[in-house]
């Protein structure tokens, strides 16, 4: 029995025109007029979800499954089963809108059982905009298209079709992503009660806005070309199509091997994945992001080391992994999928008194930015982030002595201050209070007058990739409730390790990097540090330490100094089987 046979079947016991029962037999029919193959299993999968989905739904899909026909397909379908319905159909172009609409006014014209549809001499006809015959006089056209930054205000719909609204024209920073999520939340002044919105599109990050959709009350599902491995099928989640997640289930040695054999076969996506490249086909063709993301976000929790330290001492040497063992999984982590915090793999047991401790802060002034700080110590050639945080009160007296205080719990014996900000006025602002609060070297920091995003990612990202950066777990938690009484849309944007790990070199990719550029600065003044070879710097000091030993076990025993070149080299030969 063929699948339109078995369709068909499924509905005898409705009385009701079987092309209205079910939109799979009316997709069949659509792809007939166009002399296309039957519409393979993933097809009609997704028309199913498109019937029956919830009143809000994202389909992300592999590039060449053709949603947006399907899609096309299914207003016809909408209109036909009833033609007072309006439906809005939104695109990142205006263009792009107007090629949905007028291949669905084409299908009206073309197909047979969907001419009664035509408009009529004094209705709208236009690829803006359009009526169907039997549609009853309205302000709102039956079918209208409009891009993504065009006029949506004034329009009613029952239905609006969000086909690939996002593209990196209007993604690629943080100011144009939060302009994008702004817009379209007035796709519910538009919505008429009981309506349904529909997203078609493709993530072009892990920041997308359909990958927030679902906090706002939307249902994904996504249709990759290939089945996923097991450690990939963790990062769908919920959102595999059930048809997929299935088929998992049942034959797991499927993984690997295309979900859509009569649309592209192994062979097709090997070589599309070879023409893509691997982090374009994983983007395109498996709608996975990490690959994307681990390219486009440099900075990582898991280059990070999580310790605990107090503010006079730190360990004098720390080993780096990233283990199952080493991961923290309490710490909250606001970091991309998978990225995670870790512990040492190993710990001297020897600490030391700080070599110095810095304290720098970017001022704000008084719009929603904060003024951040953050407090690096060093020790042999690591830096160790003690507190870090921001405060939004500008450069009043209780915000400037919270500061000062913050720097004497972590005994901080220079203070640096962003120079960009009122010619060092805050600087002097600062050194005023400080007499009475806590007396403390002041300055303006040396910083670079490069781009705001590539300066820290050349100044962070060195740091990270060799594991020099402790921070304490105080740092972390502190970070993450800070901003619990922030706007929920608030909380995360300025957070110290989110804004960490969603810095990209684009300009403008962070709508707020205080408490990021903070660090930042703090790091840089330490760079310096960062020629010596930490172990190279432990192991100095313990042989300072052993030298001392021995000189006062010589004096006390022998009444005289003894030879420190003399004493280190025989120590060496030892170490290294000399003779």
């Amino acid at each position: 029995m063929n699948t339109r046979t078995h369709l068909l079947s499924s509905t005898s016991k409705t009385p009701a025109d079987p092309l209205k029962a079910d939109f799979r037999n009316f997709l069949w029919l659509i792809w007939q007029h166009l002399n296309l193959p039957e519409p393979t299993p993933v097809q009609y999968d997704i028309a199913q979800f498109l019937q029956h989905g919830p009143r809000r739904l994202v389909i992300e899909a592999f590039r060449g499954v053709g949603k947006s026909w399907i899609t096309s397909a299914f207003v016809c379908w909408l209109l036909y089963c009833n033609p007072q319905l309006k439906i809005l159909v939104v695109s990142a172009s205006k263009a792009r809108a107007d090629q949905f609409s007028v291949f669905t006014l084409r299908l009206i014209r073309e197909v047979e059982v969907l001419r009664f549809l035509e408009p009529k001499e004094g209705q709208r006809e236009s690829a803006v905009a359009f009526d169907v015959g039997p549609a009853r006089p309205d302000h709102s056209p039956s079918v209208k298209s409009v891009g993504i930054t065009g006029q949506l205000t004034g329009s009613r719909a029952d239905y609006i079709v969000a086909d690939d609204i996002e593209v990196a024209n209007n993604s690629s920073t943080q100011v144009q992503r939060d302009k994008l999520a702004e817009t379209v939340k007035e796709f519910d002044a538009v919505l008429k009660p009981g309506g349904r919105v529909i997203y078609l599109g493709t993530p072009q990050s892990e920041q997308s806005l359909y990958n927030e959709l679902p906090e706002r009350g939307y249902v994904a599902r996504i249709w990759p070309a290939r089945y996923p491995t097991a450690d990939k099928r963790e990062k769908y989640g919920a959102k595999l199509a059930p048809f997929i997640a299935t088929a998992l289930d049942e034959k797991p040695s499927v993984a690997g091997l295309p979900t859509d054999p009569k649309r592209f076969t192994h062979e097709d996506l090997q070589e599309r994945e070879a023409s893509y490249g691997r982090s374009g086909f994983a983007l395109q063709f498996q709608l996975d992001t990490s690959l994307s993301d681990a390219d486009k976000y440099p900075l990582k929790l898991s280059d990070l080391i999580v310790f605990s330290c107090d503010p006079y001492r730190g360990p004098t040497d720390l080993v780096w992994a990233s283990g199952p063992a080493q991961a923290i999984d309490s710490l909250p982590a606001v970091g991309l999928a998978g990225d995670r915090y870790h512990q040492p793999a190993w710990t001297s047991n020897r600490f030391e008194e700080w070599e110095g401790s810095v304290m720098f802060i970017d001022p704000s002034g008084r719009g929603k930015d904060e003024t951040a700080y953050a407090v690096v110590k060093t020790l042999h050639g690591r830096m160790f982030l003690t507190a870090a945080g921001g405060f939004r009160g500008g450069y009043d007296a209780k915000t400037l002595e919270s500061l000062l205080l913050v720097a004497r719990r972590q005994n901080v014996n220079l203070i640096l201050t962003e120079p960009n900000y009122g010619g060092g006025m805050f600087a002097e602002l600062l050194k005023g209070v400080s007499k009475s609060v806590y007396p403390v070297r002041i300055e303006d920091a040396e910083w670079s007058k490069a781009q705001k995003e590539a300066r820290i990612i050349d100044t962070m990202e060195p740091v990270l990739n060799q594991h020099r950066l402790v921070v304490a777990p105080e740092v972390i938690e502190q970070d993450y409730r800070s901003t619990e009484d922030y706007r929920p849309e608030d909380q995360q944007p300025y957070r110290l390790f989110y804004q960490l790990t969603r810095l990209t070199a684009d300009r403008g990719s962070l709508g707020h990097d205080d408490r990021l550029d903070a660090l930042a600065g703090a790091v840089a003044y330490w760079s310096k540090v960062m020629a010596r070879d930490t172990e190279k710097a432990a192991l100095d000091q313990r042989e300072r330490l052993l030298d001392a030993e021995i000189e006062r076990f010589m004096q006390g025993a022998l009444g005289r100094k003894a030879d420190p070149e003399h004493w280190s080299s025989g120590l060496m030969q030892r170490r290294f089987g000399g003779r």
